[in-house]
């Protein structure tokens, strides 16, 4: 059973939103030094961010605003065809020191309860896999929560969120150029469901997107390059997701 206890923010928009417009969860790391210090920030007036719900590290849930209302959490957003995500998602904070104050593993205690949280979620709301997303991949040129350290393929495991099921041992070294490269890989980032590049032109925030997406679906190397493991993950993800 989940025990959550209320703790409700000042921070959301007053007007109640529909049950269908609930479409997505999107996961963050609070990204400071305490529990504490973050629901003092989450319920600030002057800070103008809250969540729908926090976990902390023993596992407790708090949750600061209703679902059907609208939290401040995703910022200007972007996924597929959804724009500034506040008004389409659940905004859940997992309390961890991200990569700022001492990036930690998040616990087990905390994992647990956002899984049996999510599968709530997913089934009320009727959310798709691939619309359970992190801060990082709704806005991936300011943002690098939940990070590395995020066990989405655990997660996957039990039907939250996805993961890819590639073999290593075929990859092989196919001779494209430069700009093939870029482009098929662009291409498979935008059917998957990221934004803020141009698929036919490159750019400086191109290093920042590749690194959201290894953050992600590679995270033992995080290299901001279009090797052959990160094209083909990105294949298998854009061809074998059923949207």
């Amino acid at each position: 059973l989940m025990m959550i206890k209320t703790h409700i923010s000042p921070n959301f928009s007053k007007k109640s939103r529909k049950i269908s417009d609930i479409k997505l969860v999107v996961l963050h790391y609070t990204g400071m030094q305490s529990r504490i210090a973050s629901i003092k920030r989450l319920s600030s007036r002057r800070h103008k961010v809250s969540c729908h719900y926090l976990i902390d590290r023993k596992g407790k849930i708090l949750k600061m605003i209703e679902d059907n209302k609208i939290a401040w959490h995703a910022g200007k957003s972007r996924w597929k065809n959804f724009v500034d995500l506040n008004k389409n998602s659940i905004g859940i904070e997992l309390v961890n020191k991200g990569h700022e104050f001492g990036y930690e593993k998040f616990t087990s205690l905390q994992l647990n309860q956002l899984i049996k949280l999510c599968v709530i979620l997913k089934k009320k709301y009727k959310i798709n896999n691939s619309n359970i997303v992190g801060h990082s991949d709704i806005a991936p040129l300011r943002k690098k929560d939940p990070g590395e350290k995020f066990p989405w393929h655990f997660l996957s495991k039990e039907k939250i969120g996805y993961w890819h099921n590639i073999n290593k041992k075929k990859i092989k070294n196919q001779n494209l150029t430069k700009n093939d490269l870029r482009k098929i890989f662009f291409n498979n980032l935008y059917k998957i469901g990221y934004r803020y590049f141009d698929k036919k032109r490159s750019s400086k925030d191109d290093l920042k997107i590749i690194k959201v997406f290894q953050r992600r679906f590679r995270q033992n190397k995080i290299n901001g390059l279009i090797d052959q493991e990160s094209l083909k993950i990105s294949h298998y993800l854009a061809s074998y997701l059923k949207y």
